[in-house]
């Protein structure tokens, strides 16, 4: 009867255990990863996010490795043990059979074994959730919504929405040029019937967006994208060809580019809360789109909301001006800094030449 009773007292104190730890990790989901050198080693290489996404990414990273090394030390403890203490002549000199004691029909050992894994795919699968849902939910009240053209192999920025507190004009600013969307929208079907694409023309560009201000990347100039800290960004995607996918390393995530998203049941928006850090910061092609996909760069450039406000007034103002000349009239490196343009030539790509440095020209 007694040992009946503390086999059941062992059960309940494994389950209130179990609840406990489980309570416990579901009320630490946003706690930060460790600090330090092993902060640092357990990110393997992943750089420091800037922005609120980024950072949640980042903690959910380092607590996956926190547990996987858990995990790892325990059992690989558990097989060395076994490998050097239960060794055959190890049993013969304590007068045992050649096997140690066997426990596969040890109900309570399985049970306890065939729980702890659940609870550990349990977790994992509520952290990934909880993270997944908080970098691509679109309900973050951007102030500034960019449009983005991937294209082999460059890129095109335009500003399709700025809100009354970022707007140089104090009111909402609406920067879709109507004269070249009515063009693109013009081009979905051809009036002479060559619409093999579900009715629509081989030269659709309808899903495309244009803008009164944009920034167009060339084979000599690296795109430079303006956008101001502590404010809430949109990012509408859209390729002109192939797929592309759109990458700030720091951002700690990347969203595949297509074409006609909406036909191919991709969501074209993705929201940041902020970007918390001002800087230049590099942004590439994730996906394998052709001959110069390696050298499909451009720049992120974060400056306050007060610069940007100042930036988007010169470029309103002077429509013809480069974009390197915004970046000048608000005290910013007018090329990027953090990449190089591309030598489009093949033989001098080959040789090793394979950037045009233009900041000379500056």
């Amino acid at each position: 009867m007694q040992t009946r009773n503390e086999r059941g007292f062992g059960r309940r104190a494994l389950t209130a255990g179990v609840i406990g730890l489980g309570g416990l990790t579901l009320a630490g989901c946003d706690v930060d990863g460790p600090g330090g050198l092993l902060g640092q080693f357990l990110r393997m290489g992943w750089p420091e996010g800037i922005t609120p996404e980024a950072h949640a990414m980042g903690n959910f990273w380092v607590w996956i490795w926190v547990v996987a090394w858990i995990i790892g030390i325990i059992m690989w403890s558990i097989m060395i043990y076994s490998i050097f203490g239960w060794t055959a002549k190890k049993a013969e000199k304590k007068g045992k059979g050649e096997f140690p004691k066997q426990l596969q029909y040890n109900i309570p050992l399985e049970l306890v074994l065939t729980i702890i894994p659940i609870f550990i795919v349990m977790g994992i699968f509520f952290f990934t959730v909880q993270t997944q849902e908080r970098v691509t939910a679109l309900d973050k009240d951007p102030k500034v919504t960019v449009d983005v053209t991937a294209f082999q192999w460059n890129w095109k920025f335009g500003y399709q929405q700025v809100a009354a507190e970022l707007s140089p004009t104090g009111s909402d600013y609406d920067g879709i040029d109507p004269a070249r969307q009515a063009e693109a929208e013009a081009s979905k079907v051809d009036p002479n019937g060559d619409n093999p694409i579900h009715g629509a023309s081989l030269n659709d560009r309808s899903y495309l967006r244009y803008n009164k201000i944009e920034t167009l990347g060339t084979t000599d100039e690296v795109p430079v994208l303006v956008l101001p800290t502590d404010t809430a960004i949109q990012f509408d995607l859209a390729s002109g060809d192939v797929s592309h996918s759109f990458w700030v390393p720091e951002f700690l995530f990347k969203r595949d580019v297509y074409s006609h998203p909406e036909a191919n049941q991709a969501q074209r928006a993705f929201q940041i809360e902020k970007i918390e850090k001002e800087g230049a910061f590099v942004g590439r092609c994730a996906e394998m789109c052709g001959t110069y996909h390696a050298m499909m760069n451009f720049e992120l450039r974060v400056v306050s909301p007060e610069d940007f406000t100042r930036y988007l007034d010169f470029r309103m103002k002077n429509p013809e001006a480069p974009n390197s000349e915004a970046l000048k009239s608000i005290g910013q490196e007018p090329y990027a800094t953090s990449t190089h343009p591309f030598n489009s030539g093949r033989t001098a790509t080959r040789d090793g030449d394979n950037y045009v440095d233009h900041n000379q020209n500056a």
